[in-house]
């Protein structure tokens, strides 16, 4: 039995731009996804394509509650976020 990994990310459209939350269990195919215009509508239309932050669970249920609980926080949470591990808002998809 593998080891699977699920992830809530967060892209933005620059330094304090539009965010978008997500979820998945496969992280690189779900960017390219997303920089394809496959992903979801809003981040098309949006062009929400920086990863600006990610986080790994091991159990899908986990990943799930942390992206609705971050989907429910003010912005000003969502960016203190950020900042605290990419206070520079850099693009992290080019660490996986």
């Amino acid at each position: 039995m593998s080891a699977v990994s699920y992830w809530v990310y967060i892209l933005a459209s620059r330094k304090n731009g539009t965010l978008y939350v997500g979820v998945t269990n496969n992280l690189r195919v779900r960017l390219g996804q997303h920089r394809n215009g496959h992903g979801s509508e809003f981040v098309r239309k949006y062009l929400v394509h920086r990863l600006v932050h990610v986080e790994e669970f091991a159990l899908p249920q986990d990943a799930i509650a942390r992206e609705k609980q971050i989907k429910n926080w003010r912005r000003a949470w969502k960016i203190e976020l950020i900042e605290k591990e990419n206070p520079d808002w850099s693009d992290l998809s080019r660490l996986l």
